[in-house]
């Protein structure tokens, strides 16, 4: 940028304008202005939101019903899928047979018969599918109960994507409403919260998890075991919210505005509803972004070890815990699959709250 004198060049009325222009724009729109310049951020909402879509019409995107037992197709191995110009995709047909020594049922496939795949179309059941066939189609293989890989991981979304909503819902409340109380009222409360934060800061988090998750009553069910995990998590992960909160309030407290609001005689809910959360906003949701990650790697440590969700619900967690021996690791690696979503969003996750984050600044 050069200068002459007192006159200015082109590039800064440019600037000018700019910076006057985003003067008279809402902070919301300055957040949304910045995010879509992340490029990262914006892919990771679009994956994040693809897998959301699945999970909610898991019913229609995977091939199968996810519980349905086919003994005799254990252990099947993924399947390619063919294409043809003159009749498009399809699976070739498959042959089994019963190895004498390990028992276990070998396959191979059968050029010989061909079953077109079929795209956004209804089953023989009048189902709507994404994608189905008329014969044998495992594309991500199948279990040790013959159930189809990829439509257990489908619905298995379902469990472990809204675990990370609800106990970061919960969570949130937890860790907003007690950081503000605490850093607003101070005193005895501030002592209190932040000793109670301290503890179960104290514990380390697998332990923990382990020793609440085997508290719960062997007799509930699927349902009810849900909520306890989720509950479970979300007692657990309150306190850095509370304490981030806490840190913001203390600020906030002193500056002018909330100071005029308590002379005009303002009572306590009006300015810590009207002044100090809305300025915590933008950090909470951050924090929410970051936090799923968490919650959703908690469900799946407590499935692995058996102390989560519990069949006949699924979860990547229960999917991921049938590949805890060696030996089914050496003979059907492919049942380590459904490590790959877990992955994958936690991964996006990350890359949005990071995008998030930078876009709740649009001043720097």
């Amino acid at each position: 940028m050069t200068r002459r004198g007192d006159t200015m060049t082109t590039a800064d009325h440019a600037q000018t304008a700019t910076v006057q222009d985003s003067g008279y724009l809402s902070y919301r729109t300055l957040i949304w202005r910045r995010f879509r310049k992340n490029r990262m951020g914006i892919a990771a909402a679009a994956v994040l939101s693809l897998f959301y879509f699945a999970a909610l019409f898991a019913g229609s995107f995977s091939p199968y019903d996810h519980n349905e037992i086919r003994i005799q197709v254990r252990y099947l191995p993924p399947q390619d899928l063919h294409f043809d110009w003159s009749g498009g995709f399809y699976v070739n047909g498959l042959t089994s047979t019963q190895n004498p020594v390990t028992l276990e049922l070998e396959y191979e496939t059968d050029p010989s018969r061909r079953y077109p795949v079929r795209f956004l179309s209804r089953d023989g059941g009048g189902a709507f599918r994404l994608i189905h066939s008329e014969g044998p189609m495992y594309l991500l293989g199948t279990d040790r109960m013959g159930r189809d890989l990829l439509s257990r991981m489908i619905h298995g979304g379902r469990v472990s994507l809204t675990v990370g909503i609800i106990g970061v819902f919960l969570s949130l409340i937890l860790g907003s409403v007690l950081g503000t109380l605490s850093g607003y009222f101070g005193g005895w409360i501030d002592h209190t919260l932040q000793r109670i934060v301290e503890i179960l800061a104290s514990f380390p988090p697998i332990p923990l998890w382990m020793a609440l998750g085997a508290a719960l009553p062997a007799g509930w069910t699927s349902i009810e075991t849900y909520l306890g995990i989720t509950i479970i998590l979300s007692i657990i992960s309150w306190g850095g919210l509370a304490r981030e909160v806490r840190g913001k309030v203390l600020v906030f407290r002193e500056q002018d505005y909330t100071t005029a609001a308590r002379s005009a005689g303002a009572g306590h809910w009006y300015i810590i509803s009207r002044h100090l959360l809305p300025g915590c906003y933008s950090h909470i949701i951050v924090v929410a972004t970051l936090a799923i990650p968490g919650m959703i790697l908690g469900e799946t440590a407590l499935s692995f070890l058996g102390l989560g969700i519990r069949p006949p619900m699924t979860s990547w967690g229960v999917l991921l815990e049938e590949a805890q021996r060696v030996t089914v690791l050496l003979n059907h690696p492919w049942l380590l699959f459904p490590a790959a979503p877990v992955l994958v969003v936690v991964i996006a996750f990350n890359f949005l709250g990071d995008a998030l984050r930078d876009a709740a600044d649009p001043y720097s």
